[in-house]
């Protein structure tokens, strides 16, 4: 069988050739970002024992959850902290950085009943209306990356139109396509009303999978946007990387082609994904993804693109909505 990668897709299957060199090369454009759960640094300001402290960090980046770090099914993580600890450093600022055993972390959380959130994470766009200025700006954004740093998700503050040439609003589709132009996977739009209570921002993620909006503080747009992220991997699934077969039908042109490609390589956890198969509208595709068809099947159980799941011998199948 073909797989992702080589070239047999593009000359034996004439109606899908073009579509599927095109597609498996954009796909690989929105690879994630690989994040380091496991390093940490502990300021000498920092309460409580060092390693301690560590761990409530890691526990936080690591499972995706703000509260990660007081949850009791996890507090035996970070009383018996050192038992976790690879190395630590002592940096010239009087700071630690802390090293733990990555692989012995998440098996502990599993069998705590949590979820581990992927190291391979989404890389989001931050985009405010209005947009910020001078001192104001730069303040935003060291704040954003502080948060986004604590909380493990790759994010950066970034300018972006909101407006088409002729001064009307883009959809949703087209801020996220523009955000994807860019190299990101995600955008997280911030908007902020003066006339609104003070530090009031409505906040909305579009991704791939769906569309959330809440409001709150700055801070909680970042906040938000982790949990949300997060989330999609909220079943504690095998850590092991697994093939998954999924069989996708509606797909007749070369820009469903592309969006189901799209899709399936930024579901969380992915590690590749191309072409098995294709009969017609009906395409296939061999999805490598850690948790296998368990994790594809809760990824897009809350898609609108992907509707009526099921399997066809060994495949996952489902219909495309446009």
């Amino acid at each position: 069988m073909p797989r992702a990668g080589e070239r047999a897709p593009c000359v034996r299957l004439a109606g899908l050739a073009l579509l599927a060199c095109i597609a498996i090369g954009w796909a690989q454009a929105f690879a994630a970002r690989p994040v380091r759960v496991y390093e940490v640094t502990v300021h000498a300001s920092d309460p409580g024992p060092w390693a301690q402290q560590a761990m409530r960090e890691v526990l936080v980046r690591a499972t995706g959850r703000a509260d990660a770090a007081t949850d009791p099914a996890l507090a035996p993580l970070i009383a018996d902290a050192g038992r976790y600890v690879s190395g630590s450093q002592s940096l010239a600022d009087g700071s630690t950085l802390v090293t733990f055993d990555g692989p012995a972390v998440e098996r502990q959380i599993i069998a705590a009943g949590r979820a581990v959130w992927d190291p391979q994470r989404p890389f989001t766009l931050v985009v405010l209306s209005p947009p910020p200025t001078g001192a104001a700006g730069d303040d935003l954004r060291r704040s954003l990356e502080l948060i986004a740093e604590r909380r493990g998700l790759p994010a950066t503050l970034v300018p972006m139109a909101l407006v088409d040439a002729s001064g009307g609003a883009l959809t949703n589709d087209a801020l996220l396509t523009s955000a994807q132009r860019l190299g990101a996977d995600d955008v997280l739009l911030g908007r902020t009303d003066p006339a609104a209570p003070s530090g009031e921002w409505q906040w909305t993620l579009l991704t791939g999978l769906s569309t959330e909006s809440w409001t709150g503080t700055f801070e909680a747009g970042i906040e938000g946007a982790a949990d949300a992220l997060a989330r999609v991997q909220s079943t504690s699934l095998p850590l092991g990387d697994q093939d998954a077969l999924v069989q996708v039908s509606g797909v007749s042109t070369l820009t469903d082609y592309a969006s189901v490609e799209r899709l399936l390589d930024s579901l969380p956890g992915v590690r590749r994904s191309g072409l098995e198969a294709a009969d017609g509208a009906t395409v296939t595709f061999r999805v490598l993804i850690r948790g296998g068809a368990q994790a594809v099947e809760h990824a897009l159980a809350t898609s609108p693109h992907f509707t009526h799941p099921g399997m066809a011998d060994t495949r996952l199948t489902y219909q495309f909505e446009r």
